[in-house]
């Protein structure tokens, strides 16, 4: 064949890319191919924080693709409607695909094929590339997916990964017409705020990233995990949601450079993100319905709604993690499930409200991970213990016992020392520095949620 289309999407790297290995095998020639897809901006999910983030992806793709002799083909429209014009330019028999899990996914990528076929050229899609396990690799008897996690994961660790591919050395790229590369606002198709303090975009900050923190911070992951002032996560997750790195040579390095508890502890989330893509491969209406439905009849509040959004709930470990959202585009794993179980479980608001809300700031809003996560701590997902509830202050005092994350993103209580700093409603001054009171007392939440489910 003479040439063949790399139609990147959710995997923006060199290393390790079987849709770009599979190109450069179909092809003496290869289009490296990015579409700007104009309906998914429609659809609102191209936020200015991912925007800004992809383009920093994309140019670093470019720069990558141009040190082996090629280039990253740009156009902007309808992906199918762009690939097959591509491909009737440049005589190319396949394009390479990753497979997707989301209902946009899954649309655009029958609507793909059909297109092809129907010019007598190919669709090859390859798994296992968003993901370390294919969605569908692994499958309980008699059933179409795992619905708890902690059996999935006994098969997901006894699946036997690909290899790690390297990226390829050379490429022959023809001469094919590009618009340039997208600015964050070209990608949005509209100027808008983004969070002051984005991680940079694309493989290379994504490499230098984990190879730092495999070196300094893997070991000691499993017992610093949840510590939210120590911040010893490893910050991977937005470049593993655009694909700037493997999940398969993620879990492969972790099990060969660092046994231990904190290289396993790393490897099951990977796990749970893999668990998360099944689960909405098979159940796609999971994006926005519940999983599990608890009949639950939501409180509605836009004054809390916009209280909790702002970070001014008045209890400030859920405010910390909402303003650390709002500058970094990020969110600390544990801090998004304390804010998250606030939002369902203490002022009883609907998780698609925060859901959405999360989706409009995050770097790494991917639909399978928000939106399950957020489902899994409403009760209306995969926990088995759907009743669960994260009291926002034993929580406090348990991940952040000296007070600093507080301390460190809600600076109307920098002068309250210690643990005081999680109750400042208990301070003769309330805390000072104007901060507010709770949006709604302890006990008053707790009851609310047990009387919308039905519990009392």
């Amino acid at each position: 064949m003479d040439a063949a289309i790399a139609l990147f999407t959710a995997d923006l790297r060199l290393r390790d890319n079987p849709v770009l290995r599979g190109a450069v095998r179909a092809g003496r020639r290869v289009v490296p191919l990015f579409v700007v897809d104009e309906d998914l901006a429609a659809t609102g999910f191209a936020v200015p924080n991912r925007a800004a983030f992809l383009a920093g992806c994309l140019a670093d793709l470019d720069a990558g693709l141009r040190e082996r002799g090629g280039r990253l083909v740009v156009r902007r429209g309808d992906v199918v409607e762009e690939t097959c014009r591509v491909a009737a330019e440049t005589g190319a028999g396949e394009v390479h695909l990753a497979g997707g899990v989301s209902g946009f996914a899954l649309r655009r990528e029958e609507r793909l094929r059909a297109a092809l076929e129907a010019d007598g050229r190919g669709l090859r899609v390859h798994d296992a590339v968003i993901t370390a396990v294919a969605p569908g690799a692994v499958l309980p008897a008699g059933r179409d997916h795992f619905a708890v996690f902690t059996p999935y994961f006994r098969r997901w660790s006894a699946e036997a990964l690909r290899p790690v591919a390297d990226a390829p050395r050379a490429l022959r790229v023809p001469e094919v017409r590009s618009d340039p590369l997208p600015s964050a606002a070209a990608l949005t198709g509209r100027e808008g705020p983004r969070s002051p303090a984005l991680p940079e975009g694309g493989e290379r900050a994504g490499r230098r990233r984990f190879d730092a923190w495999r070196r300094g911070g893997m070991a000691r992951y499993a017992d610093r995990h949840d510590d939210l002032a120590g911040d010893a996560t490893s910050r991977l997750s937005p470049y593993l949601h655009f694909g700037c790195l493997s999940p398969v040579e993620l879990v492969t390095r972790a099990r060969a450079a660092a046994p231990g508890e904190g290289a396993e502890a790393f490897v099951r989330q990977l796990a749970w993100r893999d668990f998360h893509h099944q689960l909405l491969a098979a159940r796609p209406d999971a994006s926005w319905h519940d999983y599990r439905p608890r009949h639950d009849r939501w409180h509605e509040d836009a004054r809390e709604l916009a209280a909790w959004r702002e970070g001014r709930t008045g209890y400030p470990v859920v405010d910390a993690a909402m303003r650390q959202l709002a500058h970094e585009g990020w969110m600390h794993n544990r801090a998004r499930l304390l804010a998250a179980s606030f939002l369902t479980k203490t002022l009883y608001l609907d998780w698609r409200a925060g859901a959405r809300h999360f989706l409009d700031l995050l770097v790494d809003g991917d639909v399978a991970n928000n939106q399950l996560n957020w489902q899994w701590v409403a009760g209306t997902g995969s926990d088995t213990r759907p009743n669960r509830v994260l009291n926002p202050l034993t929580q406090a005092k348990r991940f952040d016992p000296r007070g600093e994350y507080v301390r460190r993103w809600v600076p109307e209580l920098r002068g309250v020392e210690g643990r005081a700093v999680h109750e400042p409603w208990r301070l003769p001054d309330g805390g000072g520095g104007g901060y507010p009171g709770p949006v709604v007392d302890p006990g008053e939440g707790a009851g609310r949620f047990r009387r919308g489910r039905g519990l009392v």
